[in-house]
């Protein structure tokens, strides 16, 4: 039977403590193994081995290691709800300090409202990140099946149970996101009756202008997509089992971040789309983190297996797993938060001597105190577990350690509610007179476009700079994995994608990106690197294969990253969107689809579109680039000729469209483009023409390459197969070419001897 190691006097004594029985009565019934501390049994009562069986004072080694083993086996259920003490004691100290609590001379709503709203958005935030931290150790950190042994990761389907820690992290899901679904009804009346300065009513009035606010005012609608959000999520989590619909469900849940970046102070800054692109890592990132500290606390008596040893101690592998991501979080978090809260606090004295700057150094230090935290666990608490015989101290440091960032994370959330509902100190409404451009794009115009400012105006897209330096982290960590290993790695690939992420980085927040506002011109510089130079380079690099090298692969049934590349590899959307022809039809027609239609005037004006136009146009250049000259593993990988046919289409598409834009007469995104009031430059249809020549140009030079290299790889595929029938013949003494002579020479002779028959007989 497995379980976990014990003490010198549980060993002696025999008594098996240290494995214990959780039973799971609902998703709120949670049991856990501090029982024996306080000698209070699972149900509340005290149980029978509390209570003395005589006066007098007996010695029982075994019962003593139990008390002691308790507060190794995980957080007690009272400790558990000191972290929600500590997020309404943050809140409320820090609405206190900062006044944003304090009554309104002018439409007061009322303290219910004042003091309510704050409180709900707290509720809010937690359960969120509960039901994004529960996703995702279900999805990535625990195993499925229990006891699931080797590449047996759908277990479950085939009829083996549950791993109980994985039953019980789906079920705090679930009600997390039912608690998510209804706070977030709440704070959506709630924001309502504080924007309108009156309380909350029942009456028609209040309700109409309850309607209006949600389906035609901005704040609203984010409210109002955020309940439909939480509410699919939360469904989906009472019904869903597969890993597949899981990851989905993780996705979806992550989307409805989105909507509370773009609502923030963030949306009223100067800096409009670093502000929010800052913002939306900062909430990716403490959801992950603070919502795997909640998970890991609610798991904390489960983690180490069942007294019967159905379920074996996975508390070491767990706890390394989710270090390994929060070190990435807690990264995330601390440098968006430093971006973000320089855009709202831009001096010294202004941090410093003000309430909301005050509030911006104790969520700092706080952090800074988390990071700590997190630094022993990564560098002493998980390598004792890791080690055979690891000590009972070990595992109670362990607890106790996540308990403490429970704790402060608690209160870090609360004041970080209350930091949401202060003003900062610079004013954060656009100015009166605000340009066309301002109010259409969110800057002011840049200077005329000149040479040199190819090289000098820049504008960090804080989303596209997080993703480059992810790329770049994580593949050299890969490379040096592999040499460690004693493995080689091209130079060529690796140079390659430092390659692809400087053009990146340098067409989503350089000029291309600047100048793309303003000037159509420009922005075809932007797309066309985009979708054709950039893929290049990346796909050179060769991530997945170097991922598949790299990443260990689990064993005990769960996903991680390989297992997951794998399973995308394989999938049938990836045998759909990587076959030759759809990627190519793809990489062509979105293009018209995307300039032809409305879409492109909303990725003008929106942020969301505008991100979502580079990500869609960065992901098609890089399928369809893959599928020509690629490495990494495909489902499907077209012949040679067929490839080069497609990229001869496909340079004659793009001289079709580069010549319809250089001959058009319509100004496309006529809103937009013709209403920036930009003084300086060509007219915005010269403009737009000049933008169709750069779109044919820019689009044939790199498919031209492409070309050239599917002409370098089919040849060189054609000198791999001779020399592997040089090398054949080679072995077998050109058995096969002695063979295939053999057979015309037998062939020769039936002929010859036909022939003479045929003379004989006189035909």
């Amino acid at each position: 039977m497995s379980r976990p190691a014990l003490s010198r006097l549980d060993t002696r004594s025999g008594n098996p403590q240290g494995c214990r029985s959780f039973a799971f009565k609902g998703p709120l019934a949670f049991t856990h193994g501090f029982a024996a501390r306080a000698g209070v049994a699972d149900n509340g009562m005290v149980s029978s081995a509390a209570k003395p069986r005589s006066t007098a004072p007996q010695s029982d080694p075994g019962k003593g290691a139990a008390v002691r083993d308790a507060g190794s086996r995980g957080i007690p259920v009272p400790w558990q709800l000191a972290g929600l003490a500590a997020l309404f004691l943050g809140l409320a100290a820090a609405l206190i300090f900062s006044g944003a609590a304090a009554a309104r001379s002018v439409a007061d709503p009322g303290a219910l409202v004042r003091w309510g709203l704050p409180v709900s958005k707290a509720v809010h935030n937690v359960s969120l990140a509960t039901v994004v931290g529960g996703l995702i150790f279900a999805v990535g950190i625990l195993p499925r099946a229990l006891n699931a042994r080797g590449r047996d990761r759908e277990a479950a389907v085939n009829g083996a149970p549950e791993h109980p820690a994985f039953t019980r992290v789906l079920a705090v899901a679930a009600v997390a996101g039912a608690v998510w679904t209804l706070s977030a009804i709440a704070v959506l009346v709630l924001t309502y009756a504080d924007v309108a300065g009156q309380g909350l009513s029942g009456d028609q009035a209040f309700t109409q202008a309850l309607v209006y606010f949600m389906t035609d005012i901005e704040t609203g609608r984010a409210w109002l997509a955020v309940i439909i959000i939480a509410a699919v999520v939360t469904t989906a989590l009472f019904g869903v089992r597969s890993l597949g619909g899981l990851a989905l469900t993780l996705v979806l849940a992550l989307i409805g971040l989105v909507p509370t970046a773009l609502i923030g102070h963030s949306s009223s800054s100067s800096d409009h789309e670093g502000a929010i692109n800052s913002l939306g890592l900062h909430l990716v990132g403490v959801s992950t983190w603070v919502g795997g500290i909640i998970i890991l606390a609610l798991l904390s008596g489960i983690l180490t297996g069942t007294k019967a040893g159905a379920a074996t101690d996975i508390t070491e592998p767990t706890l390394r797993r989710f270090s390994t991501l929060a070190g990435f979080a807690f990264v995330l978090v601390f440098a968006s938060g430093i971006i973000n809260a320089s855009i709202r606090v831009t001096s010294w004295s202004d941090l410093f001597g003000s309430a909301y700057g005050q509030l911006i150094l104790a969520k700092s230090a706080a952090a800074v105190v988390l990071g700590g935290i997190g630094f022993m666990h990564r560098q002493w608490v998980i390598p004792q577990l890791g080690r055979k015989g690891s000590t009972l101290s070990s595992r109670r440091v362990l607890w106790q350690l996540v308990l403490a960032e429970l704790l402060i994370m608690g209160a870090t959330s609360g004041i970080a509610v209350a930091l949401g509902r202060s003003a900062p100190p610079q004013p954060t409404e656009p100015a009166p007179n605000a340009s066309a451009a301002f109010i259409l794009s969110g800057y002011d115009l840049p200077p005329e476009l000149t040479p040199e400012r190819w090289l000098t105006e820049w504008r960090l897209d804080w989303l596209w700079v997080a993703v480059a330096l992810f790329g770049l982290v994580t593949y050299f960590l890969g490379v040096a994995k592999v040499r460690r290993r004693g493995d080689s790695w091209q130079w060529f690939r690796s140079v390659n994608w430092v390659i692809g992420l400087v053009v990146l980085t340098y067409i989503t927040s350089g000029p291309p990106s600047v100048y793309g506002r303003v000037l159509f011109s420009a922005h075809m510089v932007d797309h066309m690197a985009l979708t054709m130079v950039a893929p290049i380079f990346l796909v050179l690099g060769a991530p997945v294969t170097l991922a598949l090298r790299a990443l260990p692969a689990r064993g005990d049934g769960s996903r991680g990253t390989r297992e997951w590349l794998l399973v995308f590899v394989h999938s049938k959307f990836s045998q759909l969107v990587t076959h030759p022809l759809f990627a190519a039809a793809n990489f062509a027609g979105s293009i018209v689809l995307f300039y032809y239609s409305d879409l492109f005037g909303f990725a003008m004006r929106e942020h969301v579109g505008h991100e979502l136009m580079n990500l869609h146009f960065l992901l098609t250049g890089y399928i369809f680039v893959l599928s020509m000259i690629g490495t990494d593993p495909l489902p499907l990988r077209a012949p040679y000729p067929m490839r080069l046919l497609l990229l001869l289409a496909t340079m004659g598409f793009h001289a079709f469209f580069g010549v319809s834009i250089m001959g058009g007469t319509g100004l496309l995104a006529a809103d937009y483009f013709g209403n920036l009031g930009r003084a300086w430059g060509p007219s915005a249809l010269v403009d737009q023409q000049t933008g169709g020549a750069v779109a044919w140009g820019i689009g044939e030079v790199p498919t031209l390459l492409v070309a050239i290299g599917v002409a370098i790889m089919w040849s060189r595929s054609d000198q791999r197969e001779t020399k592997r029938v040089d090398r054949a013949a080679d072995r077998n003494n050109d058995a096969d070419l002695t063979a295939y002579n053999d057979m015309f020479a037998k062939l020769a002779e039936r002929d010859a001897k036909l022939a003479e028959r045929n003379k004989l007989e006189g035909r």
